[in-house]
């Protein structure tokens, strides 16, 4: 399956300049929503994956799947204010903004090896950020998984150092 063929695109969304990449698409189509969850749990499946973590919100539609295929843990990383417990935080640049991330202290044990699953690779910071959390809490980051990379924002370099991996690749 060709899943670029499921994204729709909306220019000038959510300012202009935008060219917004709408995975919700692949979301209401149940085979590409399997094809989507099934190719990157299969991209994990040797890596000995404990946790997955999905920023909000579309992490949590990808990563919360994915972290079942695998039989593996799903930890949500959510903005400021709105988790329940004992919290650390991380702010982030987006590429039209900037915002902040917070996970609970006691989500992962050390030395988890956690996998972050998220719709959209652009400017890299809101995984730097998490990635960041991930690791003040104790867990080891082995893959940085995506739906969409939008190569032009040069994402991938801010995560020099990690495996990162996308199924489709945008020029913008």
């Amino acid at each position: 399956m060709n899943i670029k063929d499921k994204i729709r695109i909306i220019d000038g969304f959510p300012k202009e300049g935008i060219s917004f990449k709408d995975v919700t698409t692949i979301l209401q189509d149940k085979e590409a929503l399997k094809y989507t969850v099934d190719t990157i749990a299969a991209k994990l499946h040797d890596n000995g994956v404990d946790v997955i973590v999905g920023p909000e919100a579309r992490g949590f539609l990808f990563g919360a799947p994915v972290a079942y295929a695998l039989g593996a843990g799903f930890v949500p990383v959510r903005k400021k204010g709105k988790l329940p417990f004992d919290t650390i935080s991380a702010s982030y640049d987006l590429e039209y903004g900037s915002d902040e991330l917070e996970i609970h202290k006691d989500a992962i044990k050390p030395g988890q090896k956690v996998a972050i699953v998220d719709d959209l690779l652009a400017t890299g910071g809101t995984i730097a950020s998490v990635a960041k959390l991930v690791e003040q809490v104790g867990g080891e980051v082995v893959s940085m998984n995506f739906v969409i990379e939008l190569t032009e924002l040069k994402g991938r370099e801010k995560l020099k150092g990690y495996a990162v991996d996308s199924l489709v690749q945008y020029d913008i």
